[in-house]
């Protein structure tokens, strides 16, 4: 399949969410406070790291480890609040995305360019990616729990709620930091993974793909940007294999599984051919 070929359309309502986010986050400056500031701070950890890279990803996506389902939940429901849409649409994403990297079937392939991988995917309509059905076969785990049915229903009003009560904690300033310009970093972040770390910076392992470790995504994702080390062995909890590759992240996994909440954590296995280049 040709992924030029298959019916799609720009998504207006994508197009201007977005456009929205960002123009509100234009006017950060406007509402500035220490206090705020903070706040943004210990969200991009607890939403984006927490939320997206801990649970999202390593959690859901690939079961580099095992909680209690109440805790999974409670982890899942962490990962809504970043709109990045809902645990099943994110994960099968991911999951078809590592089915067939840079190629014509991954959502966000490199080979159409650093715009569309980087969002340009995120706004159009893709027949081929987006119907309930065919991004259904690719988490069916999930599909079926009617608790992550109704994380994917009802994300974007967690979203609203937490708008909320920052307002009342907080005022106008709490609102545009803590909602819109966290979003707007956390967005960005996330989508550097499926960018740049497929343009740019060293592959230690030899992979299928175009993924390269790149130090600064790392950085801005909590231990994401090791993305070559991921795609060799996409089920580790590990993506940081040298000293020097931070991996906040696995410290939170190693963290929960020393205090007895992650057991059957998987470690990085290393393969056969590394390049070293």
């Amino acid at each position: 399949m040709q992924l030029l070929q298959t019916k799609r359309s720009l998504s207006w309502t994508m197009v201007l969410f977005f456009t929205f986010i960002h123009m509100v986050a234009l006017t950060a400056p406007l509402f500035f406070t220490w206090q705020a500031l903070a706040l943004t701070v210990f969200l991009h950890w607890f939403l984006g790291c927490v939320g997206i890279t801990l649970c999202y990803h390593r959690l859901l996506a690939h079961r580099s480890f095992v909680v209690p389902k109440w805790f999974e939940y409670v982890l899942a429901f962490i990962g809504t609040l970043n709109m990045q849409s809902g645990p099943i649409f994110w994960v099968s994403r991911h999951r078809r995305h590592h089915a067939h990297p840079d190629t014509d079937d991954d959502p966000h392939s490199s080979k159409w360019g650093f715009w569309w991988s980087h969002m340009g995917w995120v706004l159009y309509d893709f027949e081929a990616f987006n119907t309930l059905e065919k991004y259904r076969r690719y988490a069916p785990d999930l599909a079926r729990d009617p608790v992550y049915v109704f994380f994917d229903r009802y994300f974007a009003l967690f979203q609203v709620a937490l708008g909320v009560l920052f307002y009342f904690l907080g005022g106008w300033p709490f609102v545009v930091w803590g909602i819109f310009v966290r979003l707007v970093f956390v967005f960005h972040a996330t989508w550097f993974v499926n960018s740049a770390t497929h343009f740019w910076g060293y592959r230690t392992f030899e992979t299928k793909d175009d993924a390269r470790n790149l130090w600064w995504v790392a950085l801005v994702t909590w231990g994401e940007g090791w993305h070559n080390n991921h795609h060799a062995q996409p089920k580790a909890a590990r993506t940081g294999l040298l000293w020097w590759e931070l991996d906040p992240t696995y410290w939170v996994i190693w963290l929960f599984e020393k205090v007895g909440l992650a057991r059957s954590v998987h470690p990085h296995v290393m393969p056969s051919k590394a390049t070293g280049s």
